[in-house]
């Protein structure tokens, strides 16, 4: 008999099936009898009734981005259409669409086009957001490219919106860089003769690919032949842009003394990229990655991407973006010690920003018996003032602030796998950015509204 206090975990019928029949010694099967099983069978057709919607979980991620894609302007791309009523031609694929997929993308660490075009067609939740509408890698590549400025455009109007309902309040930030590798290879980086020899090579392949196209294309198709005389299009123009970049670092190189102009090079296959420092020490080619974020609330406040390897000089071009996008520039600034730089730290602090940065060699001057907190004869009253408040126990214990604020938005970009970019030259590596930034910061903001509104939930207690 059975406890009707306990639950049942199976049915009856699943009881019987699990349990072992009672046999005698007589009835059981001898050691070499073949024991029947249920063995998995994919080749049976099967004819399953449910839609797309029903696929998908209803809190998945999916549907939180195709939530916030829909309360985005997006009428510039919608006015960009050709395909309207009334006139022939193919339906265009919705840009909500393409939208939606990558910012979901971005938050599934998918960077590659052609892999997210496949997803499209595999994977439950990229099937739910495409809806069947038609996509391609190479709509999906330009897609991601070409809105660079609207999606910082939608950054700064989502950022003015967190600040009107009191979410972000700009009084404390922290700036940092973070190097992302460029794609390009160590060994594509030349000097400007070799330069100017691979500019010759590559001419000299495009004309005979031009004379070979008009000669019938030794076989190859119209489709084979165009996409051939494009790729050495491409290649001709970024070895003349490699050698416009050497000679524009050999030109600063001379400008201030520091090296032969002559050694200076540029890559042939991203002329835009750099060989920065990476955070293991090795020098390889690369791209920084500039973020202000409030302290606050955790919103990336703004950011940039530049093509140097040192963080100096960075502050105040920072600041004077986002007090350009909002209105105003954050109260305070902490940052760490490859920002300080004695006119930068003068230039933001003018601009009406705080700024909290280490002094340099402050523990040299401590050793040898010197305050490094103290001002110095040709300081400004700016800096001699950075110099002292970096010396209180107030500074001390705000600059605390700095690392946990700076350093999260790398992490989730790196969790998001920024490690190395898809795409060359600054402006598309800085529109594939955006992706990124803008989806960390529309689940930010969801995260600190249902707070929000969970801490208006509940009731107070009163005093007394």
């Amino acid at each position: 008999m059975t406890d009707d206090s306990q639950p049942m975990l199976f049915a009856k019928s699943e009881i019987d099936t699990l349990a072992t029949p009672t046999m005698s010694a007589a009835q059981r099967p001898g050691p070499n009898a073949t024991p029947r099983l249920n063995k998995p069978e994919r080749l049976q057709a099967e004819m399953r009734c449910e839609s797309l919607d029903q696929r998908l979980d209803a809190d998945h991620t999916a549907r939180v981005i195709w939530r916030l894609v829909q309360g985005l302007d997006l009428s510039c791309l919608y006015q960009k259409i050709d395909a309207v009523e009334g006139v022939a031609g193919r339906n265009a694929s919705d840009p909500q669409v393409l939208f939606a997929l990558w910012l979901y993308a971005a938050t599934d660490s998918v960077s590659s086009a052609r892999e997210l075009a496949h997803l499209c067609f595999e994977h439950r939740a990229y099937e739910w957001l495409r809806g069947n509408v038609p996509v391609n890698y190479h709509m999906l590549a330009d897609f991601r490219v070409q809105h660079g400025d609207l999606l910082k455009e939608l950054q700064v109007e989502s950022l003015a919106g967190l600040i009107a309902e009191g979410l972000v309040s700009l009084e404390t930030a922290a700036q940092d860089g973070m190097r992302v590798r460029a794609n390009a290879g160590s060994g594509s980086f030349r000097r400007q003769p070799s330069l100017q020899e691979a500019q010759r090579e590559a001419r000299e392949h495009l004309d005979k690919l031009q004379r070979e196209s008009e000669a019938d294309g030794a076989g190859q198709t119209l489709r084979q032949q165009k996409a051939r005389e494009r790729a050495a299009r491409e290649r001709v123009e970024r070895v003349g842009k490699a050698i416009e970049a050497a000679q524009h670092m050999a030109a600063q190189r001379e400008k201030r003394k520091k090296g032969d102009g002559a050694e200076a090079r540029a890559s042939t296959t991203d002329p835009e990229a750099r060989k920065m420092k990476m955070g293991d020490g090795g020098f390889r080619p690369a791209y920084n990655v500039q973020m202000a974020t409030d302290a606050d609330s955790g919103i990336i406040l703004n950011m940039d991407v530049i093509n140097e390897g040192s963080d100096a000089g960075q502050m105040k071009p920072m600041m004077d973006e986002i007090k350009e996008n909002v209105g105003e520039a954050p109260k305070v600034l902490l940052t760490d010690g490859g920002f300080s730089t004695i006119d930068d730290i003068e230039e933001t602090t003018q601009g009406g920003t705080t700024v909290y940065t280490p002094v340099k060699e402050e523990a040299k001057q401590k050793d040898a018996g010197k305050d490094p907190f103290a001002p110095r004869p040709k300081d400004s009253p700016a800096i001699a003032e950075w110099r002292q408040r970096m010396g209180t126990d107030a500074a001390k214990e705000l600059y605390k602030r700095r690392a946990p604020t700076a350093e999260l938005p790398n992490a989730r970009l790196r969790n998001q796998g920024v490690y190395q970019m898809r795409v060359r030259g600054l402006a598309k590596v800085k529109a594939a950015l955006w992706w990124h930034v803008l989806v960390l910061n529309l689940l930010r903001a969801e995260v600190l509204r249902a707070a929000r509104a969970k801490s208006a939930e509940i009731p107070c207690t009163p005093v007394g």
